[in-house]
């Protein structure tokens, strides 16, 4: 799971698993495949490195054991 910020400064995290888009409308929108729709302060860019490390590290974990 990945850490996003609300425009109103509410913290949540969400399942990079189940995101279907990213758009930038200036505001960043994450589409998920339920058709849910969050609009988030972190950039696009910054939403893609989280969860390029998220997967790095649970696959470092899975090799490691």
């Amino acid at each position: 799971m990945i850490k996003v910020t609300r425009l109103n400064g509410k913290e949540l995290y969400i399942n990079c698993e189940i995101i279907e888009m990213l758009e930038e409308t200036p505001d960043t929108v994450i589409t998920l495949n339920t058709g849910t729709k969050l609009v988030v302060k972190e950039t696009a860019e910054e939403i893609k490195k989280a969860i390029i490390d998220y997967k790095r590290l649970i696959f470092t974990n899975i090799v490691k054991k």
